[in-house]
């Protein structure tokens, strides 16, 4: 048995076959769920993964997914990589364009995608030449090739009999970044174990062989609930959902993610763990607990943690005031480094992000790979267990992975410092850095400030030309809806008690909705859009 995926889940398995694994609740008042014990999920799994062998995919080939959250979306990883095939995630949200560049650029060889995506994918299909195996979910409009995703589960074995597989075998997670077209991340799966997954144990010691992971769920009890709320598309949600079955506990999913629902299902199944992203979605369940579900019993949930973007000062007290004896973390990591660190409990507007990392986690100069000094800036980079490169695209590979010594590293694009007592303070993406007048400022820093004032609900900041200054600060605020009238200059006073004069925003624009991706992240390049037409 190696660090591979599949084994392990089925080594899991084998532990605690009739304990609860997954729960799939389907909103809004629906009724709608299904519950799988752990046999039951690896039968399921083994259907898919039969079906795609007798459809003709082999090994190392890619399959993307192309759905909402559902039992089908874990049914299908599972399946890959039973079936040494290589699962990549696909962002719903993508339109005809961007699908296409995906599909191709992935070299996808099959694609199992939601109904609803049907006309989008048709359109796509067209240029992406390798992509023969279609699977449908659900009911909707008719593709030709397309099998529905009941009749491939049903024409496969639920027996397991596959092939050994490899530590080796590739996991692939497609990021979009924020700038750009989306780059897949190659990882190998034992790498991804050790970074993404925390080794089998994320909070404690690593497990030292592939079987102790099963031997330490066997050992154990159950009782933990974890429910990953963002799309599993993003790969947090996914890798989320694999720490909870190498724990050998329940996960709970949603097909969208809706507050209420949220509020209810945690009440409902005793959720003890809450995975998200940021204030996006922090802060509708904040409205919702002072709304229509005030007093729902929080009393199981233990953590809310976030990734992909950071909870805020000013949200995280608010939540703390409705709920004072659930966790709030702050975690950091990205696609190419799994988990770097979590925040410390003095973050915040007036010190920054400040993130206790991991052992395998460094700020170095981008340009010599060599550790920075204490105080002075540099890109955070992690060592070990890296991923391999981007999938087709050596150019960005060999300016973002290198070798320094006999340790392979991935430089991230965060700039950072780092004090002497190795705290890390993140200070922003590098590539939404604004220079003005030639001071840097990143967006980050002062979007917690805008978002500290109690009026403003979100805020994204961008750079715009600027004839005296090359570029300056803009702000795109979205204000509580029953805030009183904001203008820019009580903006500037309240950043001014926070921020240095050159980082006060110089112009802000209103708008009813601040754009984000599914998982919560910024969508710079509309912010930039919008900030540059004031």
């Amino acid at each position: 048995m190696e660090y591979n995926l599949a084994d392990l889940f089925e080594s899991v398995v084998d532990a605690v076959p009739d304990r609860e694994a997954l729960v799939h609740l389907d909103h809004p008042g629906t009724g709608a769920e299904r519950r799988l014990t752990y046999a039951e999920l690896d039968a399921a799994a083994n259907r898919v993964a039969h079906h795609l062998i007798d459809s003709g995919l082999k090994p190392g080939e890619h399959l993307g997914l192309h759905l909402y959250n559902g039992v089908e979306y874990l049914q299908t990883v599972l399946g890959c990589l039973k079936a040494r095939l290589v699962p990549v995630n696909v962002n719903y949200r993508y339109v005809e364009q961007e699908l296409a560049y995906l599909y191709r650029d992935a070299d996808l060889a099959a694609l199992v995608f939601d109904a609803e995506f049907a006309e989008r994918v048709a359109a796509a299909l067209p240029r992406a030449p390798k992509l023969r195996h279609l699977i449908r979910v659900g009911e909707g409009a008719a593709e030709p090739r397309a099998v529905p995703f009941a009749e491939a589960e049903a024409s496969g074995s639920a027996a397991r009999g596959f092939a050994p597989r490899s530590a080796d075998d590739l996991f692939i997670i497609y990021t979009g970044g924020t700038t750009g077209m989306p780059k897949g991340v190659m990882w190998r799966q034992e790498d991804l174990f050790f970074s993404g997954l925390g080794g089998g144990a994320p909070t404690g010691e690593p497990v030292t062989r592939p079987e102790e992971v099963a031997e330490r769920v066997a050992a154990g009890g159950d009782g933990l609930t974890f429910f990953p709320t963002p799309p599993l598309m993003h790969g947090t949600s996914t890798l989320t959902a694999f720490i909870c079955f190498h724990f050998g506990q329940r996960l709970v999913i949603h097909r969208r993610f809706a507050p209420e629902e949220v509020l209810r299902t945690i009440q409902r199944e005793r959720v003890t763990s809450v995975s998200l992203a940021g204030d996006a979605m922090l802060r509708p369940l904040i409205d919702a607990l002072n709304g229509p579900c005030a007093g729902t019993d929080l009393s199981s949930l233990f953590s809310v943690s976030s990734s992909g973007a950071i909870m805020s000062d000013t949200v995280r007290a608010q939540f703390t005031a409705l709920a004072p004896n659930v966790m709030l973390l702050n975690n950091f990591g990205s696609s190419e480094s799994g988990f770097n660190g979590t925040a410390t409990d003095d973050s915040g507007p007036e010190r920054g992000f400040r993130i206790q990392v991991n052992s395998r986690t460094q700020v170095v100069d981008p340009a010599t790979h060599e550790p920075v000094a204490v105080g002075e800036p540099g890109r955070i980079a992690q060592r070990g267990h890296v991923p391999l490169g981007y999938y087709n695209d050596p150019k960005k590979t060999a300016e973002t992975f290198f070798q320094r010594g006999d340790e392979r590293w991935v430089l991230l694009g965060d700039m950072a410092t780092v004090d002497a007592e190795g705290i890390v303070t993140v200070l922003g993406r590098g590539s939404q850095c604004i220079n003005t007048g030639g001071e840097k400022v990143y967006p980050e820093e002062v979007e917690q400030a805008l978002k500290s004032h109690p009026d403003v609900y979100d805020a994204l900041v961008a750079g715009v030309p600027d004839e005296r200054w090359g570029s300056r600060v803009a702000a795109v605020v979205q204000l509580r809806p029953d805030a009183p009238p904001l203008d820019l200059a009580a903006l500037k006073a309240h950043c001014r008690t926070r921020l240095a004069g050159y980082k006060i925003p110089r112009s802000a624009v209103f708008t009813d909705h601040i754009q984000r991706s599914p998982s919560g992240k910024a969508d710079y390049r509309w912010a930039r859009k919008v900030a540059a037409e004031t």
